[in-house]
């Protein structure tokens, strides 16, 4: 019994196997696409122009990070906001994750005009095949250029034109886009660092007079940022906080 058992299975398969054989084989003549990556030599001068502006914007693709990071305001929003979870001293809450989408999002509010400008002065026309990419990329670093002359410290720019020991520019459009950077990037941070200490005050005020009244009653025991803790987190919400620093960080940057 089990022998005619076996006997039929293996006939029922076998009888399967044929009737799927066709479609089996009919799917596996079905092409599959090949991706190949290789480098051949250059018809003429431009392939080679085309390379190299493909290589080009590789590059400013893999900068773009340091691009929002040095040339935006995030570098400013997210050094306050950080001061202003240590002087809660709520730790790790908001969670840093937060912070920097808070800070990127409003870097992107901020920046919306130069954007704009960006897109309608340079991008546009050159998908329209009005200007070149050499003109496209002039016109689109004017306004960014505006941008971070209006919150750099004379003091700072004068600092790198001093190190680049190059002659004193006229206006600014002499001034070096690789002088202007690091002048705006050390501007911004004393900014930052500036706006951390006022926002410490308040709080080092509540931090100060919560540790006298524990040390008074000699509860010395207690760490004080047990007590201060709510009580700085009730002013923050009293006053409505996250409005004010949001607007106060979209203020201090100057127009341009």
């Amino acid at each position: 019994m089990r022998a005619r058992r076996f006997l039929l299975g293996a006939v029922l398969a076998a009888a399967a196997g044929v009737v799927l054989a066709p479609s089996l084989a009919h799917a596996a003549a079905v092409p599959l696409p090949r991706i190949t990556v290789g480098a051949s030599a250059a018809q003429g001068p431009q392939d080679v122009s085309i390379t190299l502006q493909i290589l080009f914007l590789l590059t400013v693709l893999s900068l773009a990070p340091a691009i929002l990071l040095l040339m935006t305001p995030f570098t400013r929003i997210v050094i306050v906001l950080s001061f202003l979870r240590q002087a809660l001293g709520t730790q790790s809450i908001p969670p840093n994750q937060v912070l920097v989408g808070l800070a990127l999002f409003m870097t992107f509010f901020l920046m919306r005009p130069v954007g704009d400008e960006i897109m309608k002065t340079s991008l546009k026309p050159y998908m329209d095949g009005r200007i070149g990419y050499e003109e496209a990329l002039k016109r689109a670093a004017k306004p960014v250029r505006r941008f971070m002359f209006a919150q750099t410290r004379e003091r700072d720019l004068a600092l790198f034109i001093r190190l680049s020991k190059s002659p004193r520019p006229k206006n600014q459009e002499a001034v070096d886009t690789l002088v202007l950077i690091p002048a705006f990037v050390i501007s911004e941070l004393k900014t930052a660092f500036t706006m951390g200490f006022e926002l410490f005050i308040p709080f080092l005020v509540i931090d100060m007079v919560v540790a006298s009244t524990l040390m008074a009653m000699g509860m010395l025991m207690l760490p004080p940022i047990t007590i201060s803790l709510p009580f700085k987190l009730l002013l923050f919400v009293l006053v409505d906080g996250w409005n004010l620093i949001a607007g106060s960080l979209a203020v201090s940057f100057r127009p341009w």
